[in-house]
C-alpha cells in the first residue's frame, strides 16, 4: 500500500493517507495570540476540514480525535465550540487532556485519525 505525505517538512507531515486511513498531526491555531479558546478551536477545526478534504474525507468520518487543552477551566468553551462543529450521529472515540503545549499563545492542540 502507497503513504500519501502533505505538507511535509523536515520534522514531519501534517497529514498522512495509508490505504483508507487519514492520519493528522496535532493542529493548533493560526495566529494564536490573545485569541480565546473557542477562538483557537474554530480555527482548528476549519483547519481539520481543509486537511481531511484534501485527503478526500470529512468529519462524518472521523474515528478518533485527541485534544490537548492548557487549562480545564476552559473545556466547556473548547467542548461548545466542538458540539456544534462534530457531525452528530458520527461522533468519534476522544481523549482531552491538560498539557503544557509548545506555545504560551497555545491554548488547545487536536489531533485526529479518519477513514477515507
Amino acid at each position: 500500500m502507497t503513504i500519501e505525505r502533505h505538507e511535509t517538512g523536515p520534522r514531519m507531515s501534517k497529514a498522512v493517507v495509508h490505504g483508507d486511513t487519514v492520519y493528522l498531526a496535532g493542529i493548533v491555531a493560526d495566529a494564536p495570540k490573545g485569541k480565546s479558546t473557542a477562538e483557537q478551536t474554530k480555527s482548528i477545526l476549519s483547519q481539520i476540514d481543509g486537511f481531511l478534504a484534501k485527503a478526500g474525507t470529512d468529519k462524518s468520518k472521523l474515528l478518533s480525535a485527541n485534544i490537548w487543552i492548557t487549562d480545564m477551566a476552559n473545556f466547556a468553551e473548547m467542548n461548545a465550540v466542538w458540539d456544534a462543529w462534530v457531525s452528530p450521529a458520527n461522533a468519534p472515540a476522544r481523549a482531552t487532556v491538560e498539557a503544557k503545549l509548545a506555545s504560551p499563545d497555545y491554548k488547545v492542540e487536536i489531533m485526529v485519525v479518519a477513514a477515507r
